[in-house]
């Protein structure tokens, strides 16, 4: 989108002020152009619009203009090309997304999730797995047996000895189901939830997630201590290493941790030591983190250090020893600052299709969706495990005829129209039970075809989508007609920029110039030996270069390290210090000091004002190339066009 930007902000508006905004103001050979159309683009462009006499005259000759590129542009069919059409409809699939999700359910959203975020959860849990694809029956299993286990839960009964005898989590067979704290996002969202309206102490009601059904009991809630950067120094022990290992890495652990105490850096002793190779290189710091992203262990020793700097003392995971530096603490931003990371997350989380599951939701209300029920159960027989594949045909539901939904009471889909919708879109599949894919797929089938009619109808049932859209139809246009004839054809078009240079080279002169050589001796030392070497020079009118020569050979056989560099150009005033300093009459100058160093300047000559050549302004050339075309391109389109301004409505407009 970024080539279009100007052109759209040229283009863009929502807004209508105008009482008489369907009264035309200007016509194009016979096209017609409303007030309203100016109006929102003349507002949409000035951030505070003055609608005097003058601005809008200025806007109207910017807006004449505008239209007839866009007129041009159609005229030559370009609105016709492949590539044009791609665009426009990859711009238009942007827009639609804003309105296929409710933007109310979407702020509550990312409200909820802020506000969850101000608050850490401590929760264990038990799982009883049950995945989505599983049939009627084992998902009634499942469920009767979380219930059993719930019932104990809530009776009294110890939660972790039932997690250690129930939970199919396998990590609870060790920590009794205990997932230690853990804030927003750092579950799904379903377990999230029941998470954080589930009070201290007692346990939730049945949640179910794409795992199976939990049960979870909360208990300890606190306020978020914001995100910590930390380095670490690892030392692991694989498990089932062995004792001896164990102990050799400990006392490896409190070597390097002794080493720290005597001043030792800790950014080195990680890239040496560390055994965490995605980390040492860069000192063992790694990303910020807030609750639930580390294991407990970690997380309690690194969230223990108080200031900035202070060090650990080693402590054992799962994965071996650490010590654990404190680098940076972040505490927990402001709602509009964290919005937009907010918004980002929700996007990628289950969560987000709440926003669009209530549009859904609304528009099956508006279109009358009736479904026959009954229309779906033959196909539970004729789908068959090809569907898994994309190769199952449609040919198999030969025979079936009936509406399986409709939609205003006069759109009809038949079970004929599902099948080939099926057996047209050649999708591979997920294998599971027959009857959960036949309904999901319905489903989507009625979801697809509700959203493909509300697209078709979006510029009809909302005018900022319909102006929208044309705004982008004409900034496309636009922009690829105006490279055509100005910017590339600039470029491209050496010989009318040549022409036009040559027409107009005096508008690009120098002013005065000198030309001279700058001799930079490398050591102060020999300051007073250059000077010498100057005035001479200059008193006896001594070619320089012959003189330097002879004195840089004298000189070297005493000091091997002097060098003198050489620099001879031309300069204006402010380009060059040494030069502003001196007088720029020709010849040897007195030496400068700079920088350690000695400089000599020799004026060779004056240079008066002159033309500067194509090549060192060919940038500041070619836009003013640029413009040239496009002065001579507007003069012609408007010979060619007939325009007609509504001076009575224009009038109107000035307030």
């Amino acid at each position: 989108m970024q080539k279009i930007v100007l052109f759209v902000s040229i283009v863009m508006s929502i807004n209508i002020y105008a009482q008489n905004s369907n009264e035309v103001l200007l016509t194009i050979d016979g096209n017609k152009i409303t007030c309203g159309e100016f109006e929102r683009i003349y507002t949409k462009n000035n951030k505070n619009p003055s609608f005097d006499s003058v601005s809008l005259a200025e806007y109207m000759d910017l807006f004449i203009n505008f239209k007839l590129k866009v007129i041009e542009a159609e005229e030559l069919e370009m609105d016709t090309l492949k590539s044009f059409k791609t665009e426009l409809k990859g711009y238009r699939v942007q827009l639609e997304k804003p309105y296929f999700t409710d933007e109310s359910v979407d702020e509550q959203l990312m409200k909820e999730a802020y506000d969850r975020m101000q608050w850490d959860i401590r929760a264990s849990h038990i799982l009883i797995r049950c995945g989505s694809d599983a049939l009627p029956a084992d998902t009634l299993k499942a469920y009767n047996k979380i219930a059993r286990i719930r019932k104990e839960a809530v009776s009294g009964k110890d939660f972790a000895k039932l997690a250690k005898e129930y939970s199919e989590d396998p990590s609870a067979k060790k920590n009794g189901g205990d997932l230690g704290f853990f804030t927003a996002f750092s579950m799904v969202y379903p377990f999230e939830s029941a998470a954080y309206n589930t009070p201290v102490g007692k346990i939730s009601k049945i949640t179910r997630t794409k795992y199976g059904y939990h049960i979870i009991k909360v208990t300890d809630k606190r306020k978020d201590r914001g995100q910590i950067k930390v380095a670490h120094i690892m030392r692991t022990v694989p498990q089932g290493s062995g004792i001896l290992k164990d102990e050799q890495q400990k006392q490896m652990i409190y070597q390097i941790y002794d080493s720290l105490k005597a001043g030792a850096d800790f950014a080195e002793m990680a890239k040496k030591y560390s055994d965490d190779r995605g980390t040492s290189s860069k000192g063992g710091e790694l990303p910020y983190f807030g609750a639930g992203r580390m294991i407990p262990e970690f997380e309690k020793a690194a969230f223990s250090l108080q200031n900035i700097g202070d060090v650990s003392k080693p402590i054992k995971t799962f994965y071996g020893y650490h010590i654990i530096k404190l680098i940076d603490v972040k505490p927990i931003g402001s709602y509009e600052d964290l919005k937009p990371t907010i918004k980002k997350r929700i996007s990628k989380d289950v969560r987000a299709r709440k926003g669009r599951a209530a549009v859904m939701a609304r528009l099956k209300k508006e279109y009358k969706l009736k479904i026959n029920e009954e229309s779906i159960k033959p196909f539970y027989k004729v789908i068959d495990s090809t569907i898994f594949i994309g190769e199952w045909d449609a040919v198999k539901a030969k025979g079936l005829n009936k509406t399986m939904f409709t939609l205003e009471d006069t759109l009809i889909f038949t079970q004929q129209d599902f099948a080939q919708s099926i057996s047209n879109d050649g999708l591979r599949r997920i294998k599971r039970p027959l009857q959960l894919v036949v309904d999901d797929e319905f489903n989507r089938y009625v979801e697809k075809i509700i959203t493909d009619i509300e697209k078709s109808r979006l510029e009809e049932k909302y005018a900022d989508f319909k102006n929208l859209l044309q705004e982008y139809h004409d900034g496309i246009l636009l922009f690829n007609l105006t490279d055509e004839m100005v910017w590339s054809k600039a470029v491209k078009d050496t010989a009318g920029l040549e022409k036009f240079y040559e027409k107009n080279k005096n508008n690009y002169m120098w002013g005065d110039r000198v030309e001279v050589t700058l001799y930079t001796f490398n050591n102060q030392r020999w300051e007073p030996q250059i000077k010498k070497l100057a005035i001479k020079t200059g008193k006896k009118n001594l070619d320089v270069q012959s003189s330097l020569d002879k004195f840089l050979k004298k000189a070297k056989a005493k000091d091997s390290t002097l060098t003198v560099t050489v620099e001879k150009n031309k300069f204006s005033k402010g380009e060059n210090d040494i030069v502003d300093l001196i007088k720029w009459t020709p010849g040897i100058k007195e030496p400068v000091k700079r920088d350690d160093k000695i400089v000599i300047a020799y004026v060779n000559k004056q240079i008066p004002p002159e033309p500067k050549k194509l090549k060192e302004v060919r940038g500041l050339v070619t836009a003013d190339y640029q413009n040239y075309l496009e002065k001579q391109w507007i003069k012609e389109l408007r010979e060619k066009h007939d325009i007609k301004i509504n001076e009575d409505v224009f009038k109107s407009m000035i307030k």
